[in-house]
């Protein structure tokens, strides 16, 4: 089936581990309402490098002007491409794949995979690949970080400003909750870090 789809995404499902290519086959069978196998798959960072670059194969294939596929092909491709996603989102911890997930639905115009990946955001990522993100060159991406990391909690926000590289998106986000939230602890924290920065 995979050999239908061309060379190179032959090629990218071949250098998967086998681990990595039960993930999207049991993905499929469940999409399918097949009895998947109950056994667990093994998710890592490996595996996410693996689906991500899968991925990107499977979606420059998708938008091909090629009459190489037909239709019928086109469709089967958008469905496994779709199921590698979900396996993406619900599994990745990577900001990097974060963003080509966003990316995607965006240029898909899915505005409900970008509220779900908003929402899987600061309930998965730890807050310093939030701040990662939250430097995107990436517009949304840029924004949905930001706009989860000013409904952190301070204390987490505190503890990033001690950090040379996150500190200023830290900064930022503190500001944040006090212009939109009217938060007066955030409030206080502010004026005693720009009192410490008069010094």
């Amino acid at each position: 089936m995979i050999e239908d789809f061309g060379g190179r995404i032959a090629t990218v499902w071949s250098e998967l581990r086998p681990a990595t290519r039960g993930l999207v086959e049991h993905a499929l069978q469940a999409k399918a309402g097949g009895s998947a196998p109950t056994r667990n798959f093994h998710y890592d960072a490996r595996a996410d490098l693996e689906l991500s670059r899968f991925l990107a194969a499977l979606d420059d294939r998708v938008s091909e002007k090629s009459d190489a596929l037909d239709a019928e092909k086109v469709s089967r491709l958008r469905s496994l491409a779709e199921t590698c996603a979900a396996v993406l989102q619900d599994k990745t911890e990577s900001a990097e794949v974060f963003a080509q997930l966003v990316h995607r639905a965006e240029l898909q115009r899915d505005y409900k995979r970008i509220d779900v990946l908003a929402d899987a955001l600061s309930l998965r990522f730890p807050p310093s690949e939030i701040c990662e993100l939250a430097r995107s060159e990436d517009v949304v991406v840029r924004e949905l970080a930001n706009e989860a990391l000013a409904r952190f909690p301070i204390s987490v926000l505190a503890s990033l400003l001690s950090d040379p590289v996150d500190s200023e998106i830290a900064r930022a986000a503190l500001r944040r909750q006090v212009v939109e939230y009217g938060s007066e602890e955030a409030r206080r924290l502010i004026n005693v870090l720009d009192q410490a920065d008069e010094l």
